[in-house]
């Protein structure tokens, strides 16, 4: 499928399903104790096949841009503005009229945005 192992290509198939479905966009660690979350260690296998097969690894980001939850399109369109800054921009601009919500999570504090201003924010800081 990825081209990067049968084994590696479950766990980056089962990474995506993951993030398909997420409902919280957190890419560290949470809480006190600064535990990864299932959803961010799916981000990280995801991202570390991005640079193992970017180009096999490109058709299922622009999947999940646009099947994912709101969440899960964050990922999404995070992954590919480091994969190609202009398609992540593109995605962002896509998104910043969507007024989905989702949670979030930075360290100890939780809270919740809309996908258009959060896309709204990555566009004006890029």
């Amino acid at each position: 499928m990825f081209g990067i192992g049968k084994k590696r290509d479950r766990e980056v198939e089962a990474a995506l399903d993951e993030l398909r479905q997420a409902d919280t966009v957190a890419f560290g660690g949470v809480g006190i104790a600064g535990t990864l979350l299932p959803v961010t260690e799916a981000y990280r296998r995801v991202e570390a096949a991005l640079a193992d097969d970017p180009e096999g690894v490109r058709g299922q980001l622009d999947r999940l841009l646009a099947e994912g939850t709101p969440a899960g399109r964050v990922y999404a369109a995070t992954l590919l503005e480091r994969l190609d800054p202009a398609a992540g921009r593109a995605a962002w601009t896509a998104l910043r009229d969507d007024p989905a919500e989702f949670g979030t999570f930075t360290g100890c504090v939780m809270g919740r945005a809309t996908l258009g201003g959060y896309a709204s924010e990555r566009l004006a800081g890029a």
